[in-house]
């Protein structure tokens, strides 16, 4: 029995030391700004809604997250995935501005989670596509921005096959979207893992990995784990 409790408080120190680990992920110099607000908001499909000459003033304004289905109406038409609500295509636009100081770092925009087929533009750049509702995802938008001034990021939704799951999921960007600025010399999306190789009652081995990007051109990089 002694020896069980003692496995077992071992494990729970395992976790904090992983939940530590993810903390310090943000190295200094690295920000993450909540990016919820000051959306607009087109329900349906229109041409070209990344481009930077569209008219969205008469868009609607909204905040993040946001599911358009919930909003309805409940018809027997629809699918039982969306609990008899519409599903469909919707657009989101965002324009904001971006500080001079950042230029020569990276900046990405991180989404976790869009319901679903979601395709994203940066000043009418086209970043990529991700199919799944689930996965959270990520774009690298630096070379795109422009810098001391405002920029527009558009995200369409297609969710027109809304036959896709066994229990409600909604429509739109119905995660929370941030922000992320860092240095040229960064610890990559989810580059820190850790692991217990060796677990005993009298001791436990932390194996920690780091996976560093290094766009600087320097030829060593240090790596310090604090715990």
């Amino acid at each position: 029995m002694k020896r069980a409790k003692q496995i077992q408080a071992i494990i729970i120190i395992g976790l904090t030391i992983l939940s530590s680990f993810g903390s310090q992920a943000q190295i200094p110099g690295r920000k993450i700004s909540d990016f919820n607000f000051g959306w607009k908001f087109h329900k349906g499909d229109i041409a070209d809604g990344q481009s930077l000459t569209l008219d969205d003033a008469g868009w609607r304004k909204i905040d993040l997250p946001h599911d358009w289905s919930i909003e309805g109406p409940f018809s027997k038409d629809n699918s039982s995935c969306t609990g008899y609500l519409p599903g469909g295509i919707g657009w989101y636009r965002k324009s904001f501005p971006v500080s001079g100081e950042l230029q020569g770092g990276k900046v990405f925009i991180s989404f976790d989670g869009v319901y679903n087929n979601s395709e994203v533009w940066i000043n009418g750049n086209h970043l990529g596509k991700r199919p799944n509702g689930y996965i959270s995802f990520q774009y690298d938008i630096s070379k795109y921005l422009k810098y001391g001034t405002n920029n527009l990021l558009a995200v369409k939704v297609d969710h027109t096959q809304d036959g896709d799951s066994r229990w409600y999921t909604g429509s739109g960007i119905y995660r929370n979207v941030n922000l992320i600025t860092t240095g040229s010399v960064h610890i990559d999306q989810w580059g820190v893992s850790s692991s217990t190789p060796e677990v005993t009652p009298e001791k436990a081995v932390l194996s920690v990995n780091s996976t560093i990007v290094n766009e600087a051109g320097k030829t060593r990089v240090a790596v310090t784990n604090t715990l």
